[in-house]
């Protein structure tokens, strides 16, 4: 069952951000079970009739007071095998659980054990040691069973590939899938440069204002680490908002875009955050490129190019997700302030 949101609960005066999921309550009187709702909220309260927190609802689930699917429903069939299996495991009230304190990371900010994934499967392309490989499969698999399949953001994959990476080779995926060899990881590490990179150039139509040069490819700004630091050499990197390049915006001096947005967003009062945000980091970035020229001499290398945001931070609101959506509004950004750079001063 998916959680829904938008939600929230008031405290002091603050808004503390949420999700919602139907559940199945016992009755105080009878042993009859009733479909109630169950709030998460940021601030890790969680709410079933009464406020609680994260022991509490283990308390509750182990008690039985809560359920998680209808328990008069026939039980869910066996899959013949873990490897060919179409879904996911089984949810259970201990992988729940898992979920709940991920979602609180979630609605807290913090990286998701999904983004902490993938933040492991790129630091496994660039350094595929035996290590980053153990990292990786202690990062997939803090992600709560019933959801593993479904990572990759792939159906009919079905996280197959990152199976395989984290089976040893030697030993059969699942433990009743094919057995894996070394030409198995290999090609995993090329299905994950396609994965990776597989924003493809968007066809256009071309209208009368149109340049009439060819349409150039778009510029993809990856989520990529830096172990030992910035490169000294300036590249397209500077464009992500992460970069440290100290900017000066509403009063306040912030390290980069990034940090400036969310002491901004911590700051604001009221509800209508939603509602201006695209414009604080509209003034933020245009903050950046005009106060760091070197900055924005990159920024216009990329020429008439489409610029995709990619990564797994930030919210799909603000990055490129390929098949799973996304909208894009820092890549959007990122053209405005470039178009706005080109056009010159005073006219």
């Amino acid at each position: 069952m998916a959680w829904q949101r938008p939600t929230y609960r008031t405290v002091g005066g603050e808004r503390v951000d949420g999700v919602w999921r139907h559940v199945w309550r016992r009755h105080q009187l009878s042993d009859e079970y009733y479909v109630d709702d169950l709030f998460v909220y940021a601030d890790g309260a969680i709410r079933c009739e009464e406020l609680t927190d994260l022991d509490g609802l283990r308390r509750r689930l182990a008690k039985g007071l809560i359920a998680l699917r209808d328990p008069k429903a026939p039980p869910l069939p066996e899959q013949p095998s873990k490897w060919l299996a179409r879904y996911s495991e089984p949810l259970t009230p201990q992988t729940f659980l898992l979920e709940v304190a991920d979602l609180i990371e979630e609605l807290s900010g913090r990286p998701t054990a999904a983004q902490r994934c993938h933040e492991a499967i790129r630091h496994y392309r660039q350094e595929p040691t035996e290590l980053s490989r153990v990292a990786l499969r202690k990062a997939y698999l803090a992600i709560p069973a019933h959801l593993r399949v479904y990572i990759l953001g792939d159906m009919e994959r079905q996280d197959r590939p990152l199976r395989i990476l984290l089976t040893d080779v030697g030993e059969p995926v699942d433990g009743d899938g094919p057995v894996v060899t070394e030409e198995m990881h290999r090609d995993v590490l090329a299905f994950f440069d396609e994965y990776d990179h597989g924003v493809t150039e968007r066809p256009r139509p071309v209208y009368a204002d149109d340049s009439v040069d060819a349409v150039p490819p778009p510029v993809v700004l990856h989520d990529v680490i830096y172990p030992r630091g910035w490169p000294e050499e300036l590249d397209f990197f500077v464009l992500r908002n992460n970069y440290p390049a100290e900017i000066h915006f509403a009063g306040g001096t912030h390290p980069s875009v990034h940090e400036a947005y969310w002491a901004l967003a911590e700051s604001h009062r009221g509800d209508d955050w939603p509602d201006v945000r695209l414009a604080v980091m509209a003034g933020l970035l245009r903050a950046k490129f005009t106060q760091h020229p070197d900055l924005a001499g990159i920024l216009l290398a990329t020429g008439d190019a489409t610029i995709s945001y990619t990564g797994h931070k930030e919210s799909p609101y603000w990055r490129e997700a390929g098949s799973r959506g996304g909208r894009n509004w820092i890549g959007r950004l990122l053209e405005l302030v470039r178009s706005e750079l080109s056009w010159p001063t005073g006219e």
